[in-house]
């Protein structure tokens, strides 16, 4: 068999630039004569190696080489053939009416309880029953938000057709899935996913709805005893994820890390596989303690070294094409001054519009008993897209490639000097308006300026922008999506006792630019 294997891979290897491979041609080369249904099932297993595309003919193709483009106007829905999926298993492990009577109230309390647990910052231990109601809840909401993440890396081609992928607690699958559907249909996917729990099982099933060029596996451990070398093929051409040059494309960790006892030493872990140009993509929920936890972990991360230069060859202070193995946050947040961190409590996140309610949902909700005091219309509904997320890199780049002079801009790590005065300064916008909401994370409400979370990524504490009299030429603040940059000229500085932040006012005198 090995023998076999290895003739079809030497034909694939020599027509693969000259015309598609079809399994019908190559049985033809092969000693023996194997049937083309197992030269296509020995090329379907090369195909990550050899960088293969399995097309709906059967033939094979190279993967191009342009990178995946980003995604066009908002998730509008969760998809309805893993819909399916997920109550098809529903109903496999508690019945075709399985979000009524005993089953619905076993999965409304579990529900309940692991929200009230993760409120209260306590462990979530993940049986059957919780990660059944964990994709019923969460599912929809993860799965979108991660294309709107991915959409900074695409935005700058930093995703390639061909990726290998590594997601450390990977859940139920609502990261996967949107990675998966955000790709295009001519990418070629390697997907390895850790995930210990129960929650693996709700995954695997999921998994079998993506397409023919995702290639999966789950690897049911935990993060930290992930060993990687389980990732290599005997028959690869090579790949060794510990290498400093090569590596992981892109590594999710996503709503796992307030999970664990050290987030931090996961996430260095995790990116010690990351590949000289690939992006580590850490995600979590938008409330105050995941989404602060998250930050802390950026910035105990960043500006470490994961390798010495000798590692690759290279004297002290020798670089290889960028490759200089040290921790840079390629985005949102940003860095503008050199050699200043923010020392700020860091919290920040996006939110997106809604997504249309999963029919799981509503079923489970409409079902509720009447006689359920607890139950307010809509409570196991949720389609609230509201995230907090860091993307790290080893090269170097970020995603916004500026350095400030103090003789041309303010510096937010400055403020206190220029309070009552009006200053030009450059910043990351970093939140959507916070008086649109009547409880948003800052506690305010009733609010009717529109106002901004924004950094240049010097502060010490809180600043905001705050939009007092909007006109045409400070209207860009509105304009600017999350993560962007905004100069303001003529802004005025005042200090917010009452919130303990700087409040920043764009008013009739201000002029925002938006540089993209």
């Amino acid at each position: 068999m090995s023998d076999q294997r290895d003739a079809v891979r030497s034909n694939a290897k020599y027509l693969r630039n000259v015309r598609p491979i079809d399994p019908d041609e190559i049985c033809e080369y092969v000693d023996g004569s194997p049937h083309p249904a197992v030269v296509r099932q020995h090329l379907r297993e090369l195909a990550v190696d050899l960088g293969l595309l399995e097309r709906e003919d059967g033939t094979f193709v190279p993967v191009s080489e342009e990178p995946v483009s980003p995604r066009r106007g908002p998730v509008e829905r969760f998809p309805a053939a893993y819909e399916r999926r997920l109550d098809d298993l529903l109903a496999d492990r508690y019945g075709v009416n399985w979000h009524e009577d005993a089953t619905g109230d076993l999965l409304r309390s579990t529900i309940r309880r692991f929200k009230t647990q993760y409120l209260e910052g306590r462990s979530v231990e993940y049986d059957d029953d919780v990660a059944a109601g964990y994709a019923i809840y969460h599912l929809p909401g993860y799965y979108a938000a991660v294309q709107y993440a991915l959409d900074d890396l695409a935005d700058r081609g930093l995703l390639d057709r061909s990726m290998r992928v590594l997601d450390i607690g990977a859940g139920v699958g609502g990261p996967a899935l949107g990675l998966c559907d955000y790709l295009p249909d001519d990418s070629l996917l390697e997907y390895h996913a850790v995930e210990p729990s129960a929650a693996a099982d709700v995954l695997e099933e999921l998994l079998d709805e993506t397409g023919q060029n995702v290639h999966s596996t789950i690897h049911r451990t935990t993060a930290e005893a992930f060993d990687p070398a389980a990732v290599t093929d005997d028959d690869s051409d090579g790949f060794d994820p510990t290498a400093p040059d090569d590596g992981f494309d892109l590594i999710l960790a996503c709503n796992v890390l307030s999970e664990v006892d050290d987030p931090t030493a996961v996430l260095r872990s995790a990116l010690e596989l990351l590949a000289p140009d690939g992006t580590a993509l850490a995600m979590a929920p938008a409330d105050k303690n995941t989404s602060v936890g998250l930050r802390a972990v950026e910035r105990d991360l960043e500006d470490e070294r994961l390798w010495e230069p000798d590692e690759l060859g290279l004297a002290d202070g020798d670089d290889a094409d960028g490759r200089h193995g040290r921790v840079t946050v390629y985005g949102p947040t940003v860095r503008l001054w050199s050699g200043k961190r923010p020392t700020d409590r860091g919290w920040s996140f996006d939110v997106r519009p809604d997504l249309e309610v999963p029919r799981f949902q509503r079923k489970l909700d409409e079902a509720t008993p009447e006689g359920d005091d607890e139950h307010a219309s809509g409570e196991f509904v949720n389609v609230d897209v509201q995230f907090s997320y860091s993307q790290l890199r080893l090269d170097g780049r970020r995603r916004h490639e500026l350095a400030l002079e103090t003789n041309d801009w303010a510096t937010m790590a400055e403020m206190d000097r220029h309070v009552t005065n009006r200053i030009d300064l450059v910043a990351a916008k970093l939140s959507r308006s916070l008086s649109e909401s009547d409880d948003d994370y800052h506690g305010r409400s009733g609010r009717s300026n529109p106002l901004f979370k924004i950094s240049d990524g010097s502060e010490s504490i809180d600043q905001y922008a705050v939009l007092t009299n909007e006109t045409e030429l400070n209207r860009p603040l509105l304009e600017a999506d999350y993560g962007d940059l905004c100069s303001f000229e003529q802004i005025l500085a005042l200090w917010n006792d009452d919130e303990g932040a700087y409040n920043l006012v764009v008013d009739e005198n201000t002029i925002v630019d938006h540089l993209g």
